[in-house]
C-alpha cells in the first residue's frame, strides 16, 4: 500500500464542493472515479480543506492510498488524462509516509479572495471573481481587518450550519491590497470555520463601500451573533491557495 499526496487545482463552479455529495458532483468524486478507472481500487481521498460549492483551489493538498504499484508521475499523468474534461488537474503527485495525512498533518491554510472593482460586467473571470461596481476603499478595509487578526470567538463570522465544535479560532493574517481594479483579501490560519473567510470579506466590503464604520467590525465580532453579520460574500472569488505542513 502506497500513500500518494496530490496537489489539485480546480474550478469549483460545476461542483457542489470538494467533498463527495449525495445530491450532486464533487471534486472528490471526480478524482476517486479517475483513480478507480486507473487502478480498479476504491480509494478514498482526504483533503486539507473542505471547499464549498463554487469555491476554487490553486493548490489543494489531498492524499489517497493505492495497493497497485505505481510511479507518482505515471499516476498523475493517468489521472489527468481521465479527469478531462472536468476542470480538475493534478499539478503534483508524490509518495509520502503512511502516517502523513492531508488534513490532520496540516498546520496552516491560506485563502485568497478576489474582488473585481469596476463598473463593467465580468467576462473572462465570470464565476471566478466577485464583481463590486462601486469604488472600494481598500485601505479602510485593511485597517478594519486587523481587528479580526488573533484568537477570537468567530461565531458572527461562521455559517449557521458550521459543524465545528468550537467557534474560537486564531487568525494569523488578514490583509487587503489592490492590484489595479482587483482588490485581494488574503487570510492565513491553522483552520477556518465554515464560511468564515466569505463572511469576513463581505463585512470588510461594507467598510470599503462606506456603509459600515471600521468600529462596526469590532462590534460585530464582539456580538458573537450571526445576525450581526454584515454580508456573506459569494463563493465565486474564493480560492484555496496553500496548505502548509511541518516538513515543508
Amino acid at each position: 500500500m502506497t500513500r500518494f499526496a496530490l496537489t489539485l487545482e480546480f474550478d469549483g463552479g460545476p461542483f457542489m464542493g470538494l467533498q463527495r455529495q449525495e445530491h450532486g458532483p464533487s471534486v472528490q468524486q471526480a478524482v476517486e472515479d479517475a483513480v478507480f478507472a486507473v487502478t480498479g481500487e476504491n480509494a478514498i481521498m482526504h483533503s486539507a480543506g473542505r471547499t464549498d460549492s463554487g469555491v476554487h483551489a490553486l493548490a489543494m493538498r489531498s492524499h489517497l492510498d493505492i495497493e497497485k504499484p505505481f510511479e507518482a508521475f505515471r499516476l498523475m499523468e493517468a489521472l489527468n488524462a481521465l479527469l478531462r474534461p472536468e476542470p480538475v488537474a493534478v499539478i503534483a503527485c508524490e509518495e509520502v509516509p503512511g502516517d502523513w495525512h492531508a488534513r490532520f498533518s496540516c498546520i496552516g491554510r491560506r485563502y485568497q479572495y478576489r474582488i473585481r472593482n469596476r463598473r463593467a460586467p465580468l467576462t473572462l473571470t465570470r464565476g471566478r471573481e466577485w464583481l463590486v461596481t462601486r469604488p472600494l476603499d481598500e485601505a479602510a478595509m485593511h485597517s478594519a481587518a486587523q481587528a479580526l487578526v488573533g484568537r477570537h470567538d468567530f461565531t458572527t463570522f461562521r455559517s449557521a450550519h458550521c459543524q465545528a465544535k468550537d467557534p474560537v479560532k486564531t487568525l494569523d493574517r488578514l490583509d487587503v491590497r489592490r492590484e489595479g481594479e482587483v482588490v485581494l483579501v488574503e487570510a492565513d490560519a491553522r483552520s477556518f470555520l465554515h464560511h468564515q473567510v466569505r463572511s469576513m470579506v463581505g463585512t470588510l466590503a461594507l467598510v470599503g463601500l462606506g456603509q459600515w464604520r471600521e468600529e462596526q467590525v469590532v462590534e460585530a465580532l464582539a456580538a458573537r451573533d450571526r445576525q450581526q453579520l454584515g454580508l456573506n460574500a459569494p463563493p465565486d472569488g474564493l480560492y484555496f491557495v496553500e496548505a502548509i505542513y511541518p516538513a515543508e
